[in-house]
């Protein structure tokens, strides 16, 4: 198994309120000069229409047509906008089983997504068949632990992905669970799982120093927390064991944060996590305030669909 960093080398608020509100990630005392939207979705498993009428906790809630006036409406008080994914698009209804992800990912990519990471359920059909429904995704794939270098997927799946929107430089980079004991090793093949924690903290320092970037965001799926194994890799540890880290979006444990999580990273300064459940029910909306000193505030709230 190579190590992280040969494999980084080579691949080279103030007030918290958030819900209805936001928290502080810096002082902020300039005008709001630049605001930028981030939303975000996780383990939709295929849901693509409403749940059902008769749908224990959510009936007639979800779906991607709903989901898209959501999309829509926000995309127009501000341009400024990024939608984001964390994993687990596939399995979950027979359109799955059916379409073998084709309609998610051209859904997805007519909601017009920039950017997601993969799920484990994301390989359900093999990284062949995975590859195979790429073509109908208008939208990047990132994942900085995944090694695919000996696997068909080698090239299409990057550590992190760069934005600007309005001079404000975004970096996107996605984080997977442990494919081993979730997935057959038929399925992912030669993907090499590396350490998440390791890997976030090279991607990151790269985000920063050599692509100077403004904003860094995690598109993770390892987990928000574990309380029966409460030392298993998760997004809490993530956040206080690195530095940089804005904004983690989580997957994968279908937690649903009635607001956004505030964390303390390993220097003292806050982080924001967040995930939405799972199936679409909630859309996840975080708004960052970018003020011409350089300070940031972010506001977070979950938007049921």
């Amino acid at each position: 198994m190579q190590t992280r960093r040969s494999f980084i080398q080579k691949t080279a608020a103030s007030t918290a309120f958030l819900g209805l509100g936001g928290v502080s990630l810096s002082s902020f005392s300039k005008p709001k000069d630049t605001h930028i939207t981030i939303l975000h979705t996780n383990d939709v498993h295929s849901q693509i229409e409403p749940l059902p009428n008769n749908h224990y906790k959510y009936p007639g809630l979800g779906g991607f047509s709903r989901r898209a006036t959501l999309i829509d409406t926000i995309r127009k008080n501000n341009p400024n906008t990024l939608l984001l994914d964390a994993g687990d698009i596939f399995q979950g209804t027979p359109y799955f089983n059916y379409f073998g992800g084709e309609l998610e990912f051209k859904l997805m990519s007519m909601l017009g997504y920039d950017v997601a990471t993969l799920g484990n359920h994301d390989f359900d059909n093999g990284i062949d068949g995975f590859l195979s429904q790429l073509p109908n995704a208008k939208f990047d794939f990132v994942s900085a632990n995944y090694d695919f270098s000996n696997t068909v997927l080698d090239g299409l799946v990057k550590p992190y992905k760069t934005f600007i929107k309005d001079g404000i430089k975004i970096g996107v980079f996605g984080l997977g669970v442990e494919l081993d004991g979730l997935v057959s090793k038929r399925l992912y093949k030669e993907t090499t799982y590396l350490n998440p924690i390791e890997l976030a903290q090279d991607t990151v320092r790269n985000l920063k120093e050599k692509e100077q970037c403004d904003l860094v965001i995690c598109l993770s799926h390892i987990g928000y927390y574990y309380k029966n194994n409460p030392k298993k890799v998760c997004d809490l540890q993530l956040a206080r064991n690195t530095k940089d880290i804005d904004l983690i979006i989580g997957g994968h444990t279908h937690t649903l944060l009635p607001k956004p999580t505030i964390e303390k990273n390993s220097i003292g300064e806050n982080v924001l996590i967040n995930q939405c459940g799972k199936s679409g029910v909630y859309m996840g909306q975080i708004d960052f305030y970018f003020s011409a000193d350089g300070s940031k505030t972010a506001n977070g709230k979950s938007i049921l669909v």
